[in-house]
């Protein structure tokens, strides 16, 4: 039965009027309808605010927060209750910048991700080789460099060596770079005399020839052998990526570069319940057109909305895309890479503004950032707050153009583990200097910008508690931490909390209902095992999700 607006009220009064009262007292009024699920334990309804001990919802919205013994007044003959234990609940957390569909492909294809090695990547890459038909391609993605005891990127010819009869093409975990092997190379014509394209660069040795690593918009190039989604895949995947998600603790998640078959198919998948996850979706360019064209859109349950574009205003810091305003510290010819001239970049953005759409735009460099807060500048004036505009990463950010955020009401879209990634290369790419300025999620929410935090999954894992703890300990997972890392920019526990609830339902235009568990809003839960806002922070990489619930429903239960 969906809820009367005088239940509401009834509702809202009642825990009015229980925050006021000594826990002997039972002023309330009584609700006209009663609770489908209550929750008994530890709950956490904002960031900043002390636990209570339960917690009613009913048709999806919260009825209720407050003492334990007065949740009974709530209770109806069909009512679940659960009673939490250890374990801890939290408004829903969100992850502010993935790719739910790439998510779901990496546990379908080739999975790269903590390859140690050269000899590592050629032995799994073998042992996909002995599964596949000869001429097969080989696609895999997830492999990062950092680390390996060989200090340099792979090249064609470690992968000829495992692959000469199969094209063979592996993404770096940044997805902003591509290896192929010779074989690859020849199917789609890239040879050493091949010109780099605008915003792209074909990597070459010291005698010019071609290393098999495409960077950003040369990775175009291969788009002839990267296989097309087909609809039963696209499916499978978003399928896939919704379950991983959810069984991790996320309710949500703002999903970026969508194809716009993928938001065909993710509101049907949603509204026939093979989809739990809550999405707010930022499309591709490609499909700004088509976004304006057919209004925002939002599914009829309301959990998949669609009402951003992401664009691209540089490549990323590993590779060497992302774009600086001095050269690379261990590359001194090379400033990286800008992917938007200005003219393209204005005529997105003021596309977009006209179509009410919100712009979230890819800057990673300190070059990148400055140019993206011009550009929205130039194209919101004093609209900006309103219009609730977005840099994706803002990573490495000049300390004169910090404030900017702040001033110009653009949000910092920042995902806590690159930090903890990058700092083992970063020095070597930026020197100590530029590191004033770099993941400064403190500074940037202390001078008064909002700041959302991601993980750009499946760049990272996408997992709610190394991103939490990256935000907290900005330190590795193994605690290690530099002395040029900047420790004054880790975050107290309530910031990190508020970057994965509020901040998040901020950044999405769902403050009003998302975000907190206040009551009349909607019930998105995140339970955990352990105490985020207390435990020691080394302990909570080992933290797991214990139950995921979104709109009321449990959609992961890890109790089972």
């Amino acid at each position: 039965m969906k809820k009367s607006i005088s239940a509401v009220l009834l509702a809202l009064l009642a825990s009015t009027a229980l925050a006021a009262c000594s826990p002997s007292s039972k002023e309330q009024a009584e609700p006209e309808d009663k609770a489908d699920l209550i929750l008994i334990g530890k709950i956490y309804t904002e960031a900043g605010a002390d636990p209570v001990e339960a917690i009613a919802i009913e048709d999806g919205l919260v009825i209720y927060v407050g003492d334990g013994q007065w949740v009974e007044e709530f209770r109806g003959d069909d009512t679940q209750e659960i009673r939490l234990g250890e374990a801890v609940a939290y408004p829903g957390f969100v992850d502010g910048h993935a790719h739910l569909t790439a998510i779901g492909l990496r546990e379908m294809t080739l999975n790269l991700e903590g390859t140690s090695s050269v000899a590592d990547l050629q032995a799994r890459i073998a042992e996909e080789i002995s599964k596949q038909a000869p001429g097969a391609i080989i696609y895999g993605r997830g492999w990062i460099e950092t680390g390996w005891p060989e200090g340099r990127f792979p090249n064609r010819d470690d992968l000829d060596d495992v692959s000469p009869n199969n094209p063979v093409i592996v993404e770096r975990a940044d997805g902003h770079a591509l290896l192929l092997n010779s074989l690859a190379l020849e199917v789609v014509g890239i040879g050493d005399e091949t010109a780099n394209p605008e915003g792209g660069v074909i990597e070459r040795d010291d005698a010019g020839r071609a290393t098999g690593l495409l960077i950003d918009n040369a990775m175009r190039l291969a788009d002839g052998l990267m296989e097309d989604l087909s609809p039963t895949r696209r499916r499978e995947a978003l399928i896939k990526g919704g379950e991983v998600y959810a069984s991790r603790g996320w309710t949500g998640v703002h999903n970026m570069s969508v194809e716009w078959d993928d938001v065909v198919e993710m509101t049907d998948l949603s509204e026939d319940g093979e989809l739990g996850l809550r999405v707010y979706n930022a499309v591709v360019p490609e499909a700004l057109d088509i976004l304006i064209d057919e209004g925002r859109q939002y599914s009829g349950n309301g959990r998949i909305i669609t009402r951003a574009v992401k664009l691209y205003a540089d490549g990323a810091l590993g590779s060497r895309g992302a774009a600086l305003k001095a050269a690379y510290a261990d590359k001194p010819e090379s400033l990286g890479l800008v992917l938007m001239s200005e003219e393209q970049a204005l005529g997105f953005m003021e596309k977009a503004k006209a179509g009410d759409i919100q712009a979230a735009t890819h800057a990673i460099g300190d070059r990148g950032n400055q140019l993206v807060l011009d550009w929205y500048a130039a194209v919101l004036g004093e609209e900006a707050a309103e219009r609730r505009w977005r840099i994706e990463h803002s990573q490495i950010i000049d300390p004169v153009d910090l404030p900017r955020f702040a001033s110009q009401k653009i949000i910092a879209s920042m995902q806590p583990s690159h930090a903890i990634g990058d700092l083992h290369f970063a020095p070597a790419r930026l020197g100590d200097e530029r590191l004033n300025g770099a993941y400064a999620w403190r500074s940037l929410m202390e001078s008064g910008a909002v700041v959302v935090g991601g993980s750009d999954a499946p760049v990272e894992k996408g997992d709610p508690m190394i991103e939490f703890y990256a935000a907290t300990a900005r330190r590795d997972l193994q605690g290690f931490q530099a002395e040029n890392w900047h420790a004054e920019e880790a975050l107290d526990r309530e910031q990190a909390l508020a970057l994965f609830t509020s901040n998040a339902a901020y950044a999405s235009f769902q403050e009003d209902r998302l975000g907190t568990l206040a009551v009349g809003n909607i019930a998105d839960i995140s339970v955990f095992s352990a105490d985020l806002m207390e435990i020691p922070l080394d302990d909570i990489p080992a933290v797991t999700a214990v139950m995921t619930i979104v709109d009321g429903e449990i959609i992961f239960d890890g109790r089972e």
